[in-house]
């Protein structure tokens, strides 16, 4: 037995003897398989941020989404930081960031780091494709370990694909999101969770912990990136976004079937005819076998989204599309905001802070660490850099990216099309169009207060001025009349005279679902939707609401074409309700001044 102890000292403490003793020969597919996952994950890990409040406080993680310092994080990481935050990124570099705007229930954030247009950025995934099994890594800040910024990574597999985690609190509700064994703790929230090719999925924000401990215990949860990217473009816009709601709501039965139970008469999908006791059978696109998966499956959209519906009745199946509404009253959802900002922000060391309590600043700064980045000592002031692009108003994250979008659309519309009619002084106050609907011939004449239309079922006529919900002309259209008055007005007035005008993102808007830069202006209380191509500029669509009780008017521009000299939407497609949509040819078109 002594032999055997010596012997094995001996080779233990002699790399040279172990070796000579046992020659490894690894596979080469195998040394290219683990150089391929090293260098996967040194090209993720450069796009990592780690986040702290403007005074170096706190702690959570982020992504960079975009050259231009676009990131994602958790709303959870940002709600207590205000405006102003400090990023670290590997190697130590540190820069200011503002916050853009935040989905509150989703717990997501956009935030854009400045001072560079050349930012490492994360390759998209699809979210979708992931399968239980694969695997997948996190990369974050967890415990405040890395004093350069560089972070940490934690490797495993995906252990489930479309939880669901219940809110905390009044917020914070994860719908459809990825459960992984890769380690997600404190100071990880908000970072990113990667496949195994190194594109984004998902974003990482909750964990299972054991026994009420801050230490993960291989149960973490991330928001998949399609939900994300969903409500992308409205968080650029620098709005407070909402979640979807169905307008109804539904039970499981003990056969199985998920029936109707309670039901809006002002939602759209009752105007789609759902009614109380049907039953659902699918809902964008997914069988809908339980009502939690239907409460699932609405979280991953924003209000306004168009989805399709399956519902069945007396053996009968109704196929239909329908408008989502919103989650929340607007109010509601502020007021929910600023209680969860005064909740106590947990510390990635997994406490709960005293007052005035964050990362401790009475001990020597680390070089390049946490410690390292500035502490007021008082109330923060706004850097120059983020107060540059930040403006307060109530209902926002941050207007000045709103006000930056909404000018961005109108100019780029302008200057493709729109200023053939709006004039060069912006004033065109009369058109006079012909063509052919229905095989018949059309007149349209519009001025600054009255409207008419001529068609094959007669002339009709709409005068605006008082209650402009009433002014519908023609019969059966939904307001096509008051539709084209609001393009007009905008064209006339412009974004700051119209009335109330903001930019509300991307929403499924044409006649197939393709998306839509939606523009929003609201007038003596009717709500237009001004719906442009993500890609040219072009206005491809108008959406007129009158009331929430009623079908919009929606006119979809198909095609333009040159007359008299101007590009000018030549071939319109109308739709109001469950109607077939009727189809409008423009030949002519006039102008004249006031």
């Amino acid at each position: 037995m002594n032999r055997v102890i010596l012997v094995m000292s001996l080779i233990l403490s002699s790399p040279d003897v172990l070796t000579a003793m046992v020659k490894v020969d690894v596979d080469r597919a195998v040394q290219i398989a683990e150089q391929n996952r090293v260098e996967v994950i040194q090209r993720a890990s450069a796009a990592a941020v780690a986040i702290f409040d403007a005074q170096g406080e706190g702690g959570g993680s982020g992504v960079v989404i975009s050259p231009d310092g676009y990131a994602l994080t958790n709303f959870h990481v940002t709600a207590p930081s205000g405006v102003a935050l400090k990023c670290g990124m590997a190697g130590g570099n540190v820069y200011d960031a503002v916050l853009v705007g935040f989905d509150p229930v989703g717990d997501v954030a956009l935030i854009q780091l400045l001072g560079r247009d050349d930012f490492p950025t994360a390759e998209w995934g699809d979210s979708d494709t992931v399968q239980v099994g694969d695997w997948a890594f996190a990369i974050g800040n967890p415990f405040l370990l890395a004093d350069d910024f560089t972070p940490s990574v934690s490797y495993g597999i995906i252990s489930g694909v479309r939880r669901y985690q219940y809110p905390s609190g009044t917020l914070l509700e994860y719908s459809d999101c990825l459960q992984t064994d890769a380690s997600i703790n404190p100071g990880n929230s908000g970072g990113p969770l990667f496949n195994s090719a190194g594109k984004l999925v998902g974003i990482n924000g909750r964990a299972s912990f054991e026994k009420r401990g801050r230490v993960n215990v291989g149960v973490g949860y991330a928001i998949s990136i399609n939900q994300i990217r969903r409500f992308l473009s409205h968080l650029k816009r620098g709005r407070i976004v909402d979640h979807a709601a169905l307008g109804a709501t539904v039970a499981t039965q003990e056969d199985g079937r998920v029936l109707v139970n309670d039901i809006l008469e002002s939602s759209d999908v009752y105007r789609r005819g759902l009614r109380y006791g049907d039953e659902l059978v699918r809902f964008a696109n997914r069988e809908i076998s339980n009502a939690n998966r239907l409460k699932n499956t609405l979280g991953v959209f924003p209000a306004g989204w168009t989805v399709p519906l399956t519902y069945r009745r007396e053996g009968q199946v109704f196929d239909r599309r329908v408008r989502l509404m919103s989650l929340h009253d607007p109010a509601q959802l502020v007021a929910m905001v600023q209680r969860q900002e005064r909740e106590p922000r947990e510390r990635p060391d997994g406490k709960l802070p005293q007052p005035d309590e964050g990362i401790p600043a009475d001990q020597p700064p680390a070089p390049g660490g946490p410690k390292s980045l500035q502490h007021s000592g008082g109330k923060a002031q706004l850097p120059t850099i983020v107060a540059e692009q930040f403006l307060q108003r109530s209902g926002y994250a941050n207007y000045w990216y709103n006000l930056e979008h909404q000018q961005r659309l109108w100019d780029g519309y302008l200057k493709s099309t729109g200023q053939a009619l709006a004039g060069p002084a912006g004033v065109r106050a009369s058109w006079s169009m012909r063509g052919t609907v229905r095989g018949s011939g059309l007149e349209l004449q519009l001025d600054s207060n009255r409207a008419s239309f001529r068609g094959p079922r007669g002339q009709f006529a709409a005068k605006f001025s008082g209650d402009l919900e009433r002014q519908l002309s023609p019969p059966g259209s939904g307001g096509l009349l008051l539709t084209l008055h609001l393009w007009q007005r905008m064209l006339e007035q412009g974004l700051r005279r119209y009335g109330e005008v903001y930019a509300l993102g991307e929403l499924p808007a044409g006649p197939n679902g393709e998306l839509a830069d939606c523009l929003i202006g609201i007038y003596a209380g009717t709500e237009m939707q001004f719906q442009f191509s993500p890609c040219t500029g072009d206005l491809v669509g108008l959406t007129m609401f009158p009331d929430g009780r009623s079908d919009p008017c929606r006119l979809w521009f198909l095609e333009y074409g040159k007359i008299d000299g101007n590009q000018l939407p030549t071939r319109w497609r109308l739709r109001h309700g469950d109607q077939e949509p009727v189809d409008l040819e423009i030949d002519t078109w006039k102008f004249g001044d006031p």
